[in-house]
């Protein structure tokens, strides 16, 4: 199978349930088979709509598998069939479908349809945005409704082709209530509920957005590819350079604006690292609530790596794709300017090219220090400025000082001499100031060391007074050099420091995983790429460094200098970690159900010393009392000793069956008989020995699949639980009702409710409300409740009960649902 090419994935995408996916999905199989394509229908769920199902006319369909799960009987796709018919297309629906559980060899469908990539079938398939597990909690948010078919993102970012199916909400609406979604019993409820205008609306915005994304990446990869460096405004994207300074806010919000004035503009925000640190003024603090404002924004915040600011800041928006650029005007003066030539800014404007560069003023503008900047090199500016510097002041120098000779002495003119020399080894450092002290050692004992205008090179006194000045000339320059190295190596080690908080910052925000900080290195590093590889690379344009036992971080891309390979092994470090980390929590992992088993061991035994005991002991007190020969009973109290001992085994046979109904609901044991059951088949027995409950006037209700026997106790259960809490005086309230294809049915009480940190713990066995151990009783009443309910497809979720106290909600799909399509049906999914 090695050699075979993987089949290719097309994914039609919908924002709700009726846009048409599946229509689309068929369609598409009936082109590509009028083409002359090999097509079969592996999976397509057509729920019972009409003009979907005329879509299945002409093409092959493979049967269905059919499979029982806990009673139930249910049809899933075939995969071994499709495999074994090796077609050159499957038409696959439902892409997030959970499969019934110990039927096939995959647990969700997505690995089904990997399995036919694998063998070489193109495979196209249909998917809501409500089943993607990244937006899973915001359609909860949204719509109310629980999704529990989710899917990794990244299975479908690798799709080959990726197509909204799109609809107005007032269109998918008005296909509702002409009957082309649901049945005519169903739309009223749905209209009123998960197919609200404002509901459709939030989801196609998802829907749109999620594409975009995906488009976007897609572009990137091609730049990526293509080497293409020029900027294709395909979205408006602004990047805002941070310096640390307090402008930093200011350059935020104005970019926020810029970003805000076009639908789907990004705000990304970049720090560069460069190995002589940041600009004066910078303050970690300061790049810390600066990050904090920009996510509170919208935007994301990056940091680079780079010696070159004005570079790095360029490459960063140019491989971002950015169309504009925001920066701040420079916090140097003019005589720092003047001295050090261009700063960040000039030169960004310079390398933009079609990027957009916005110079945004500030109350900090004009107001740095008088001194250079520092750098790790000199530029090639100073370079060539120190030597010629060097030789042309102390020209000028002396042509002003000859204009001025009678007013100074020697002394002052030897000083200004020193001075312009102590300049010039600023500029150009050691090498410019020798030349300077040279050429103003001759200057100065030619037109100013007695007889002037000619050199006085035999007078002892002389040649020492110039010896003097050029040591002490080059003595500063010295000085001034190594303060300057000193200060760079200071600042380097700020950098990398800052650089290292900055990724100390995304380990605690929560970025820590592997992936996430992979990424975190390519991008602060400047690279291609950035993997984790078994053993060291040996490709030459590879850096590796190692990351712990077996691991190497492997980055592609330009030559990093011997300082950032020092960051970099920090990096390493922090990868190497998390790769162990992973390595520990999938052994937890392992140990997890172990020690949860022992818990449940242990809990059972406390509870079970007092609950089984209690009737146990009073039966056997009662028994021993009968075949006593020592008493006489009365007729009345050998019945009430009779009636005792037959309460207890009754309790206690109760008990042990709802231990050995939650043993086998854990084991997945537990035999079902599935059929169409209406409420009325089953309360009255539920509540038959249950007093102070009210049962309200029940609509007419459609019977729900389930299991009549064990309805009946999940509702007595539900109800003694209720009646157990609910304060003397008060009734407990049975109603129900009909709601998108569901019947809830609701237990109400006026019990002291439970907080919502606290209803995770309701549903543990051997827990009771207000228990501070376990021998006050099993507890099993709420567990059991949700374990058979959920054994029957259904869901048991506690709800505040308006004026104090608590709700149970039962809900069970209608019965006349066809049966394979429950699992996706109740979350509101489907085509």
């Amino acid at each position: 199978m090695s050699d075979v090419r993987p089949g290719r994935l097309k994914v039609y995408l919908g924002a709700a349930p009726g846009v048409g996916k599946t229509y689309r999905m068929l369609d598409e199989g009936r082109r590509r088979a009028t083409r002359g394509a090999d097509v079969v229908v592996g999976f397509a769920e057509c729920h019972g709509r009409p003009h979907t199902e005329a879509m299945l006319d002409g093409l092959e369909v493979v049967a269905r598998a059919p499979c029982t799960y806990r009673g139930g009987h249910f049809q899933e796709m075939d995969l071994a069939a499709v495999l074994a018919r090796r077609p050159q297309v499957a038409i696959v629906d439902e892409f997030a479908h959970s499969n019934v559980p110990g039927n096939g060899r995959n647990a969700k469908r997505w690995q089904d349809i990997e399995a036919l990539l694998a063998a070489g079938i193109d495979v196209v398939t249909a998917l809501n945005i409500q089943h993607l597990e990244s937006l899973n909690d915001v359609v909860e948010k949204i719509t109310g409704v629980p999704q529990h078919e989710t899917m990794p993102d990244e299975v479908v970012r690798r799709a080959w082709q990726i197509e909204l199916v799109d609809m107005p909400p007032e269109g998918l609406r008005r296909r509702m209530a002409h009957g082309n979604i649901y049945a005519p019993e169903k739309v009223d409820a749905a209209l009123a509920n998960y197919f609200r205008p404002g509901n459709l609306t939030a989801l196609r915005q998802l829907a749109l957005l999620w594409v975009a994304d995906r488009v976007d990446e897609a572009l990137q990869e091609y730049r990526s590819q293509h080497g293409i460096g020029r900027v294709w405004e395909t979205r408006e994207r602004v990047v805002v350079a941070l310096t640390g300074g307090p402008e930093g806010d200011t350059l935020i919000r104005r970019a926020a604006r810029i970003a805000d004035r076009s639908a789907g503009g990004d705000l990304l925000a970049v720090h560069v690292a460069r190995s002589d640190g940041l600009a004066d003024g910078v303050s970690h603090a300061s790049l810390a609530r600066q990050r904090r404002l920009v996510e509170d924004l919208g935007g994301s915040y990056h940091s680079v790596v780079g010696d070159d600011v004005a570079t790095a800041l360029v490459e960063f928006a140019r491989a971002e794709n950015a169309t504009q650029l925001v920066l701040g005007t420079s916090r140097r003066g003019r005589l720092a300017r003047f001295l050090t030539g261009l700063g960040t800014g000039e030169t960004v404007t310079e390398l933009s090219g079609d990027i957009d560069v916005h110079r945004v003023t500030h109350e900090r503008a004009g107001r740095g220090t008088l001194l250079p900047s520092r750098r790790r090199t000199l530029s090639p500016v100073r370079m060539i400025a120190g030597p010629v510097t060097g030789l042309v002041l102390p020209v000028l120098l002396t042509i002003v000082l000859a204009q001025l000779r009678g007013t100074l002495n020697l002394t002052s003119e030897a000083l200004l001499f020193l001075l312009a020399v102590v300049g010039v080894a600023c500029i150009g450092g050691v090498a410019s100031a020798v030349i300077a002290s040279i050429t103003a050692s001759l200057l100065l004992n030619y037109w100013f060391v007695p007889p002037i205008g000619a050199f006085t090179l035999d007078d002892p006194n002389a040649l020492l007074a110039l010896a003097v000045f050029a040591v002490v000339a080059a003595t500063v320059a010295a000085v001034v050099d190594r303060s300057l190295r000193l200060s760079r190596r200071s600042a380097r080690a700020t950098a990398e420091a800052e650089t290292m908080s900055s990724l100390a910052g995304s380990i605690v925000r929560g970025e820590a995983t592997i992936p996430a900080l992979l990424e975190r290195t390519r991008e602060t590093f400047g690279m291609e790429s950035a993997d984790l590889a078994d053993e060291q690379p040996a490709d030459p344009g590879v850096t590796a460094v190692p990351a712990g036992p077996g691991a190497w971080l492997a980055l592609r891309g330009r030559t990093l200098s011997s300082s950032e390979r020092r960051v970099l092994a920090a990096f390493a470090a922090h990868v190497g970690s998390a790769v162990e980390r992973a390595r520990l929590a999938e052994a937890a992992a392992e140990v997890g159900p172990v020690k949860a088993a022992d818990r449940l061991r242990t809990a059972l035994l406390r509870a079970v010393g007092h609950d089984l005991r209690t009737p146990l002991a009073a039966g056997w007190a009662a028994v021993t009392s009968l075949r006593s020969r020592d008493v006489e009973f009365s007729a009345e109290d050998r019945d009430e000793l009779l009636a005792t001992a037959d309460e207890s085994m009754a309790k206690l046979n109760r008990l042990v069956e709802n231990l050995l109904d939650l043993s086998r609901l854990e084991a997945g044991a537990l035999t079902l008989n599935l059929r169409a059951t209406t409420l009325e088949e089953v309360l009255p027995m539920a509540l038959a020995d249950v007093a102070d409950v009210d049962v309200a006037d029940l609509e007419e209700l459609p019977a729900v699949l389930a299991d009549p026997p064990l309805l009946e106790r999940v509702i007595a259960n539900l109800v003694t639980n209720a009646t157990r809490h609910t304060p003397s005086g008060r009734r407990v309230l049975v109603t129900a009702s009909a709601l998108a294809g569901r019947v809830e049915l609701r237990v109400v009480d006026r019990g002291p409710g439970v907080p919502a940190e606290g209803r995770d713990h309701l549903f543990e066995p051997f827990q009771r409300l207000g228990d501070t151990d376990n021998t006050t009783g099993l507890g099993l009443g709420l567990a059991l409740a949700r374990g058979l309910t959920e054994a029957m497809n259904g869901t048991l979720s506690p709800e505040d009960t308006p004026g104090g106290g608590l709700t149970m909600v039962l809900s069970l799909p209608f019965a006349a649902q066809v049966l394979s399509a429950v699992p996706t049906e109740q979350n509101a999914g489907g085509a």
